[in-house]
């Protein structure tokens, strides 16, 4: 299931250990090397992607946390360590996880929506369509705000994209979120109300393509329209994927 609940943005540069400050539009060096460091907001949180066990065990317990407030089934969840078929990202204060979400790539294994949706994922399938998965979006609302899911979201539309060459982003998530989903991110419905087993709560299946993510962020990030009503008005700028880009794992770039 995928459920979420102003400042400037930056990113961190290619090659080692520079961090872009979209601000003031240069390069800053002497930040710390990290190589699970993607993404840093001068809100004092970084983004980080999972890739040790420590790290799965931290970012399952922290979306069980979450679920289980919503009175979600938890036993089924599950972070794998990343690969080259989905990688989980994280939000991070400190030592302390506040958010976190899932991309899994289309593989001959499917997608988690698979289960209840098969039937309309091959109809993308079967136009030669390149489809991705999100899930287990969620945001500790004690610290969760627009930049903070917008930046998460763009870490994990860069990746879609220039990683997986996907070009569709798909998610379940419960009824009473879709609607914030389609304002917020501009998903639209194609699936029926259908019970997701893995957390017992009802899902339906929301589609959107990354075409119309690149759209929305060429208006309101090159040209710096921020209506406050678009979350990709929150974005970095598009010049600044590239940089995002640079500093995701090297050994996920090439999909077999």
């Amino acid at each position: 299931m995928f459920n979420i609940d102003k400042s400037h943005l930056g990113s961190i540069s290619s090659g080692n250990s520079a961090f872009y400050s979209s601000a003031k539009d240069e390069i800053i060096d002497d930040v710390p090397e990290d190589d699970t460091y993607v993404l840093q907001k001068n809100e004092g949180y970084d983004i980080h992607f999972v890739q040790n066990q420590q790290q799965c065990s931290k970012a399952k317990e922290f979306v069980k946390q979450m679920y289980a407030l919503r009175g979600y089934q938890t036993q089924n969840i599950s972070i794998d360590l990343a690969s080259s078929r989905q990688i989980t990202f994280v939000v991070v204060i400190g030592e302390m996880i506040v958010g976190a979400v899932t991309l899994r790539n289309d593989s001959s294994n499917g997608l988690l929506a698979d289960a209840l949706y098969q039937n309309e994922l091959d109809g993308f399938r079967e136009k030669d369509r390149n489809i991705c998965e999100l899930s287990k979006f969620a945001l500790d609302p004690q610290y969760s705000s627009k930049e903070m899911i917008a930046s998460l979201f763009q870490i994990a539309y860069v990746h879609a994209r220039k990683v997986y060459q996907a070009t569709d982003f798909f998610c379940e998530v419960n009824p009473r979120h879709a609607a914030p989903h389609k304002r917020m991110f501009g998903f639209r419905q194609i699936g029926e109300e259908r019970t997701c087993a893995r957390v017992d709560a009802p899902a339906v299946l929301l589609h959107l393509e990354l075409g119309y993510i690149q759209s929305q962020t060429s208006v309101d990030c090159d040209l710096h329209i921020n209506t406050k009503k678009s979350i990709y008005s929150y974005f970095s700028s598009n010049k600044i994927e590239e940089i995002i880009f640079d500093r995701l794992p090297r050994e996920f770039v090439v999909c077999a």
